[in-house]
C-alpha cells in the first residue's frame, strides 16, 4: 500500500438544526454596516469556551474564532451576481441570499466584530466579494467541523 496523506475534509449532517444552538452561533446583531457594490455581507459561526468537557484556552478560542468558515449572508451590495460592464443579472443568477448559509475563504474579507446584549461574546462579520463564494451549505450548518 502506498502512504498516501490523508486530506482532512469537511463534516455535515442532514438533520434539522437545533434553533437554540442555532440563534447562539448566529445571534441577531446589527452589524453597524451596509455592504456595497458587488460585496456580501456574511456573519461567521461563533465558537464556544468549552467543546465536550474541555475548556478551550484563549489563544485557541481566537485563533478558532476568525478560522470559522461557516457563515450566514445577512446582506447583498447592489451589484452582486451582476455583470458589472453592463449590470445585467449574472446568466446563472445570484448564487446566494440573504439568510443562506456557506463557506467562506479562511482568511481575506473587512473582518470585524460587534457586541452581543448580555454575552461576553462578540458576533463576528466579514464582508467579502460575490465571486469569494466557496460554495452554499445543503446540511445543518453547526454540523460542519470546518477548522482545517
Amino acid at each position: 500500500m502506498s502512504d498516501v496523506a490523508i486530506i482532512p475534509g469537511f463534516e455535515g449532517v442532514s438533520q434539522p438544526s437545533d434553533p437554540v444552538e442555532l440563534a447562539w452561533a448566529f445571534p441577531a446583531v446589527d452589524p453597524g454596516l451596509a455592504p456595497l457594490g458587488g460585496r456580501i455581507m456574511v456573519q461567521l459561526r461563533r465558537t464556544k469556551k468549552k467543546q465536550g468537557r474541555i475548556v478551550l484556552i484563549e489563544e485557541t478560542r481566537e485563533a478558532e474564532k476568525w478560522n470559522g468558515q461557516i457563515a450566514k449572508v445577512i446582506g447583498i451590495g447592489p451589484l452582486a451576481f451582476k455583470n458589472r460592464d453592463t449590470m445585467a443579472p449574472w446568466p446563472e443568477g445570484s448564487w446566494v441570499e440573504v439568510g443562506d448559509f456557506i463557506r467562506v475563504p479562511k482568511w481575506g474579507g473587512d473582518r470585524w466584530e460587534r457586541p452581543v446584549a448580555l454575552d461576553e461574546d462578540p458576533a463576528l462579520f466579514v464582508v467579502i466579494s460575490d465571486h469569494e463564494v466557496i460554495s452554499k451549505v445543503t446540511c445543518d450548518p453547526l454540523s460542519f467541523k470546518a477548522f482545517v
